[in-house]
């Protein structure tokens, strides 16, 4: 009886959460060159508000990556693709998305980029960005949260302009894996992160201090 008890329980509270989580699938990686919004959605309420604000033709799938429970989208083929909509997403629906991709020639190694000037510091100088990977943080208006990103890169922060908005520069680099275990770390720790194609970012300051 008690058993049969705990059963018809389960069914009128839906799930429990060990069998709710055990029911989530791992996610399946991108395919060489595809870009995946990974968005985290730990709740049914979160699934069901971002279905809504997102059209039919994107493909979603419920998910668990790095033991998070995330909404995966895919078949984006430009990285600017995905980031917007990974901005869509934060602006519309308030979640946090992550974006990952595999390179389609994960052999071939990057070449090295000049590093960032430094007398360049703390004058007002905006210039391009080379080729590679820029990993923006957008801050909201709220400078403090300078001091914040840094602790998580380890090391300055830079200040930029991508697509007429101003964000804060967390990493710029030519290697691919560096980028996304940045974006990683920052929005593990809770900050609406991108990455994206450092040609179209404005350096306005390779460091920002308080």
């Amino acid at each position: 009886m008690s058993t049969m008890s705990f059963a018809y329980a389960g069914l009128i509270g839906g799930m429990s959460p060990v069998f709710a989580q055990q029911a989530i699938p791992l996610c399946q990686p991108p395919n060489a060159g595809e870009y995946l919004l990974l968005v985290v959605s730990p709740t049914a309420d979160n699934q069901k508000q971002l279905r809504s604000a997102l059209p039919p033709e994107l493909k979603t799938i419920n998910c668990k990556y790095l033991n998070e429970t995330v909404t995966r989208i895919g078949g984006f083929n430009k990285i600017d693709d995905a980031n917007r909509w990974a901005r869509y997403v934060s602006n519309i629906v308030g979640l946090s998305a992550i974006i990952t991709t595999r390179p389609t020639t994960p052999d071939v190694q990057p070449q090295q980029q000049a590093p960032i000037q430094q007398p360049q510091q703390t004058v007002y100088n905006p210039q391009a960005l080379g080729e590679g990977y820029a990993v923006l943080v957008d801050y909201y208006n709220r400078p403090e949260l300078v001091n914040s990103v840094q602790q998580v890169v380890g090391g300055n922060v830079g200040f930029v302009s991508y697509g007429q908005r101003p964000y804060l520069l967390a990493v710029y680099t030519t290697n691919q894996t560096e980028a996304y275990n940045t974006l990683q770390k920052l929005n593990n720790g809770g900050f609406v992160a991108s990455i994206v194609d450092s040609r179209k970012v404005i350096l306005l300051r390779s460091t920002v201090r308080l």
